[in-house]
């Protein structure tokens, strides 16, 4: 099929747990590779991938968990992750799923801004959540996975007594998911998914992954963020492949030990893991990959540097990707076309993506502009929960204006020069600098903070502070990793500052809101470097 020709065709009641897992359960297939922290290795077949799912979806049912209800899922890369959230799609729920490294505050947020009922939760951060407990008002029920705890459910007897329940009928326009965003300088942003948008995931993964039913995929990215729903549970079963899940943390020899003796044939890895593995000496003479035969890279642009080392040494290019939480990809370097390096591709099929200025008007080739989508397809977001005016601004006429901003050159090639706003690319995350100096502030000795990405070899930035202290402190070495300590205390560990400057004063505008464009500008002549942005 040519782009030209692409249609969604989106079924109308469609459902992923029946119409995609139930449906290659008939199959005797491989449709899950765990490997737990041990090192241990665990197969499921699709036809026990579903009945978890089903036994899940009573539980849920169970507990009181009904059609539309949110639920705030915390898990780490579990296999019960997989069928919980695929139980939650087939009885029609919507998932909210967070981080683990979230702390109770961000915790306490998403449940009471998304309305949600019910937590999934483990023995790691239950904690967390009994911080936040008492203030969490429509939290009626709160499910543990994998052990017992005082006030909590357990849901392993749950779910060895649970008959399997097929769940209930869904349609296409029915709320899937709703996942928090970082942003600048307000509270995150709910970003709401429909049914028709899990549909619409097999098109990435067919066209970007070029996942085959034959391959084994492994996309690295961790549960609770956009890119573990997109491009580890909806994408590859989509196309009837099976996924690697790991428990453990990054170990760059580890790692490409795992690709190497799992036989992983389509990677999907954040930039920051592939730099670090393109450090490692000798690569391609100490790795051998021979079923290695696709890659591509989510979350932010990948130096070309690396992208060269790997190719040297596997015969494989690495393919960026662009996209948000709010889409899909929307921009890609795809298999079988020409990838100019440092170039971020071309549109996708189904989306109508241009460069457009101020008026929405589509930009001449190499004029700066916003990267825009033009119409409503079911890959884009419904709007921001509860956020009527958050989802009008995010439109401009016929276009939702993405917040990124590129320049298109006279092939059709689109080229990224940076983000619209603040939000800071790091490794596999974005963070808000809102959250951070709000965290910051917290410090007794901070008076004002600024908190902007400091361009670094290994992450493409590194959350930098601008602090300025209160009468009776002085600036430390000490006093700044005490003021990191605290905000690893206050919020997700990933966000804190790893640089910290004590300044007199901040830039500000004569309004008296802080410049961060003239803190972030200082910070990339320093390094001589450019912006990242929010890929895939």
């Amino acid at each position: 099929m040519t782009d030209a020709s692409f249609t969604w065709d989106v079924p109308p009641g469609f459902n992923f747990a029946r119409d995609v897992v139930d449906r290659l359960a008939a199959e005797d297939r491989l449709g899950l590779l765990f490997v737990d922290a041990a090192g241990k290795r665990h197969e499921y077949r699709f036809a026990q991938i579903a009945e978890a799912s089903k036994r899940w979806a009573a539980v849920l049912r169970d507990a009181g968990v009904g059609k539309g209800d949110r639920v705030v899922v915390v898990l780490p890369k579990i296999p019960d992750w997989l069928f919980c959230m695929t139980a939650m799609l087939r009885i029609g729920a919507v998932a909210v799923p967070s981080a683990e490294q979230l702390r109770a505050k961000d915790l306490l947020y998403r449940a009471n801004h998304s309305g949600a009922v019910a937590v999934v939760a483990y023995a790691g951060n239950a904690a967390e959540f009994e911080a936040m407990r008492a203030d969490a008002t429509t939290v009626r029920t709160y499910l543990l996975v994998g052990a017992e705890r005082p006030g909590w459910t357990s849901t392993d007897p749950l779910l060895e007594r649970a008959q399997p329940w097929d769940g209930e009928p869904t349609q296409a326009a029915d709320m899937a998911y709703v996942v928090y965003t970082s942003g600048t300088t307000k509270d995150p942003k709910g970003v709401v998914h429909s049914v028709a948008f899990t549909y619409g995931k097999r098109v990435q993964a067919a066209i970007w992954f070029d996942v085959k039913p034959r391959d084994l995929v492994w996309c690295t990215a961790g549960t609770g963020w956009a890119k573990s729903l997109w491009n580890v549970l909806l994408g590859p079963w989509s196309c009837g492949a099976p996924i690697v899940l790991h428990e453990g943390a990054f170990v760059p020899e580890e790692r490409m030990d795992m690709i190497r003796d799992l036989g992983v044939t389509v990677l999907c890895q954040a930039p920051t893991e592939y730099r670090l593995l393109a450090k490692l000496p000798d690569l391609g003479g100490r790795w051998k990959l021979p079923h290695l035969r696709h890659c591509v890279s989510a979350g932010e642009p990948l130096n070309p540097e690396v992208i060269e080392l790997w190719k040297a040494a596997f015969g494989l290019t690495i393919l960026d990707g662009y996209g948000q939480t709010e889409n899909t990809l929307l921009v890609a370097n795809r298999p079988g076309t020409d990838v100019r390096p440092g170039s971020m591709g071309k549109p996708t099929p189904g989306h109508d993506v241009a460069v457009v200025d101020e008026q929405g008007r589509v930009c001449e080739p190499g004029e700066i502009g916003d990267i825009a989508l033009r119409g409503d397809p079911p890959s884009l977001f419904r709007g921001y929960y509860g956020n009527d005016e958050e989802t009008r601004s995010s439109r401009r006429g016929e276009w939702y204006i993405t917040g990124d901003r590129a320049q298109v050159d006279d092939d059709g090639y689109f080229w990224f020069v940076g983000r619209a706003d603040d939000v800071i690319s790091s490794g596999a995350y974005r963070i808000g600098p809102f959250e951070v100096e709000s965290a910051l502030l917290g410090h007794p000795a901070v008076m004002e903070s600024a908190v902007v990405g400091s361009p670094d070899a290994d992450r493409g930035n590194i959350v930098k502070a601008f602090v300025v202290l209160r009468p009776g402190y002085e600036p430390s070495d000490a006093l700044a990793r005490e003021l990191q300590e605290h905000c690893k205390r206050v919020t997700a560990p990933y966000k804190y500052p790893r640089a910290i400057e004590f300044l007199a004063e901040l830039p500000k505008t004569r309004s008296g809101k802080i410049r961060r464009v003239e803190l972030r500008q200082a910070e990339l002549r320093k390094k001589g470097a450019t912006a990242a942005s929010g890929f895939v």
